[in-house]
Parts: structure tokens; sequence; C-alpha cells
């Protein structure tokens, strides 16, 4: 009786382990670019391991529901194998939270990352230790600091949205990565020369404490202004219109600044459903200041917000 007792303790815990996690993330390899040389179960592989990586991983101190588990995609697309099995790869990362009280799911991070060079062998353990970034092996290490890299701007990301400025825990392990990112002649997007908009800028933007306006926006945009939809509409897009003028007004003092396009990347038919069916006012006001902030989508912004 003891031990079945024991036994039922023990499933109860795993199963409680098992919620705990806090992402439903999806990882999809693609590899059509790689000659037929490559076995391509070794994608196969890769994919189900990065996956396990995410979502076994305990990322955060906080106890998360089934229900509560941050919904990601990371798309990973290999460009080239060699035969020492490095490989060039890019990086889709998408990430989404649902607003209150409805079925809708509002994009918070859509983001691209082309820099993407690691060393991987078939089955081979992926581990990741925020205290020694660089492992062993610079170049099998750089995988998964930056699959880890994602996920704590996806957290910061996502409890910003809920509370002000609470993820800040979560953009400090961020930048600690890139602090102590794996360092090899191969490797490149975590050093503030390797480009504008890499994972340096992100992470420094995100962490600079003159930016602390970009906190404000996206509190005030998802919280104060989606979350508000289903309660009162003109209210809530009074809010939206609100932090749209909070990023317009950064932009201008920071100009050229990674983590603007970052935040609008993907959202122009979600900013033109909020302001489509609103008062001609606000309607023409979003459609001025989204044509500043979001410049590759002007034209559209004035074709559908007329």
């Amino acid at each position: 009786m003891r031990k079945i007792s024991l036994y039922i303790i023990m499933l109860l815990a795993a199963a409680t382990k098992l919620q705990a996690q806090e992402l439903q993330a999806s990882v999809t390899v693609f590899a059509q670019q790689v000659g037929t040389s490559v076995d391509k179960s070794v994608f196969t592989t890769l994919q189900n391991q990065l996956t396990q990586f995410l979502n076994s991983r305990k990322w955060t101190s906080d106890v998360y529901q089934t229900q509560e588990k941050i919904k990601c995609n990371f798309i990973l697309t290999v460009k080239s194998v060699d035969a020492d099995n490095l490989y060039q790869a890019t990086l889709a990362v998408q990430s989404a939270r649902p607003v209150y009280n409805s079925s809708y799911q509002t994009a918070l991070i859509n983001g691209q990352d082309g820099d993407v060079q690691f060393k991987y062998v078939q089955f081979q353990q992926l581990n990741f230790n925020d205290n020694r970034v660089q492992g062993t092996d610079a170049l099998s290490a750089n995988l998964t600091a930056i699959f880890a890299y994602y996920v704590y701007m996806i957290l910061g990301f996502d409890y910003d949205s809920f509370a002000a400025k609470s993820g800040q825990d979560y953009f400090s392990k961020a930048q600690n990565i890139v602090t102590n990112a794996p360092e090899a002649k191969e490797i490149t997007g975590w050093k503030p020369f390797d480009g504008t908009r890499n994972r340096y800028w992100l992470a420094e933007n995100m962490m600079n404490n003159k930016y602390n306006t970009i906190h404000d926006y996206i509190y005030t945009y998802y919280r104060n202004g989606l979350d508000n939809m289903y309660a009162d509409m003109q209210t809530a897009r009074t809010s939206v219109l609100s932090a749209l003028s909070i990023l317009q007004n950064f932009n201008q003092q920071n100009p050229n600044t990674m983590v603007v396009q970052f935040l609008v990347q993907g959202k122009s038919q979600e900013y033109i459903g909020i302001f489509k069916n609103g008062d001609p006012q606000s309607r023409t006001q979003a459609s001025q200041i989204l044509s500043k902030i979001d410049i590759s989508n002007a034209g559209v912004y004035k074709d559908q917000m007329k």
C-alpha cells in the first residue's frame, strides 16, 4: 500500500513538473538547400532535440498552468553543412500571447536572425548553462546559446506586456548571454560591429535605461489597449493610439534603433484592424504615426485607413 501511495505521489509530482514549463514551442528545421549527400534524418533529429530543449527546460522560477504557456515558433533554415558538421543557417522567431476575453492571439515577437552558425553531430546532447554560456566547444555551444537568448527575449516581452517593466530579469539574462557569447571566427551576431540589426543591439536596446519608454509602449499597447477591447473598444483604441505616440516620440528621439522595427514587424494588419472601424480622427492620427514608424507599410496604411 505504501509503495502504491509513493508511486501515485511520484506520478503527481512528475505531472506537476511537466505542467510547470513556460513554453509551448514548435521547432521546424528546413534543409531544402542542403545537398543530397547529407543524411536528412539528421535534421529530423535536430528538430526533435531542439523542441525537447525548449519545452522541457525550466526557464523561470514561476509556475505556469498549461493554458498559460507561451506559444512560440522557431523556424531554422539550414543553408549549408560542411564536412566538419559546421552549419550555416537563419532563424525566424515568433511568439504570441492571448488577448484577454477573446480567442485572438497577438504577436509579441516576429523576428529574423540571419547569423546562425553552429556545429552539430546527430544525437549529440544539447546543453546550456546560464553561468557558462561558451561551453567546451564554442561552435557547438552557439546553437543553444542563440535559442536560449530568444527564449529570454520572448519571456521579457511577454512579462512586459502583462505588468509594467516586469520583463527586465529576462532581458538581463539575454544580455548576459550576449556578454558571454561563444567566440569563434565563424560566429557572428553577438557583437556591435557585426551589424546594426543583431542580437547584441536588441539586448542593448531593451536594457538601455535611456530607452525605458519602450517598456511603457509594450505595456500600454497590450495591457491597456488590446486587453480592454472586449470591454470598451473606444477607450482601448485611445490606449493603443497613446502607445503608438510613445513609440513615435521614441523613434524621433532615437532614430534608427533596432527595437522600433522589431516591435512593428508583421503588425500592420493588426494595427489596421484596430482602427479601421474607429472614428475618422483616430484613423487619421494612427495612419500618420504608423506611416512614420513603419515606413515600409506607409502605403498600406494610407489605402486601408482612409
